[in-house]
């Protein structure tokens, strides 16, 4: 990473619109102190990647639960490039609600979806990768500093990534000696990781609400989902594939159809 990458502006005409929105009007811009933490009963943490000097410097503070890891607030301090900050808006974002473990996994491609104006464009510009990567060493900091929080007993931590379409054979390992609230973790998390980001592009959403004979998901679809003929065909298809080649080749989803109109 080399002082020119770092310090190289950016037109703002490479930016998505959602990009340069966040940028223009962040707010989780802030910090928090070990005190404050304190009086809420908060965990403190602080993670920091870059320098003044090198152009770049970014600092996390987190407040944590300590019975289960979870970020229960999160702001940040910047100081460089516009590219900066807005990664670090949209990573204050992902990361409240998520335990320290799932803060880790955050990647510079999940930064960048969240953010698109469409989903085969990129909100990020290539040249800021060096950037993206700062704000993924300063979160990468502060989640050393939760290690020694217990995560809740239910969450299971996700495999290492396997391409879209394999399929695991015999699925993930242990599968069988999962409990239903721990399969329903796992479920929930790939939802998030690789399903959410596509849908919420476009406004909807979606929830897992069972898991019944230990390989229906029932899903329940939000927002413009409920109205989106999809909801019973391509997406409810993309979503089982996702399952099925990252979690197990046996599971089905079901719709709750409830809520479609």
């Amino acid at each position: 990473m080399s002082l020119e990458s770092l310090t190289r502006p950016f037109p703002w005409s490479g930016y998505s619109k959602k990009l340069n929105a966040k940028i223009e009007r962040p707010r989780c811009v802030g910090l928090f102190s070990k005190e404050q933490s304190e009086e809420r009963g908060m965990h403190f943490a602080m993670g920091e990647e870059g320098s003044i000097d090198e152009g770049n410097l970014i600092r996390f503070y987190w407040l944590v639960d300590p019975d289960d890891g979870l970020i229960v607030d999160a702001r940040f301090q910047a100081y460089g490039q516009s590219a900066l900050m807005g990664a670090a808006e949209i990573a204050c974002e992902l990361l409240i609600g998520k335990n320290y473990d799932q803060a880790r996994r955050i990647s510079a491609d999940l930064i960048d979806k969240q953010v698109r104006d469409k989903a085969d464009i990129p909100a990020f510009p290539k040249e800021t990768s060096p950037h993206l990567n700062v704000v993924l060493g300063a979160i990468d900091h502060a989640a050393e500093m939760c290690l020694q929080i217990p995560l809740a007993p239910s969450y299971v931590a996700p495999p290492a990534p396997i391409d879209f379409g394999d399929v695991i054979e015999g699925g993930i390992p242990g599968w069988d000696q999962l409990t239903k609230e721990q399969r329903i973790a796992l479920i929930e998390e790939i939802i998030a990781r690789d399903v959410r980001p596509y849908i919420e592009l476009d406004a909807g959403g979606v929830q897992v609400l069972d898991l019944i004979n230990g390989n229906e998901v029932i899903i329940a679809y939000q927002g413009s989902c409920t109205t989106c003929f999809s909801a019973t065909g391509t997406t409810l298809s993309y979503i089982q594939q996702v399952l099925r080649g990252k979690v197990h080749p046996s599971l089905m989803v079901t719709p709750d159809l409830s809520n479609l109109h």
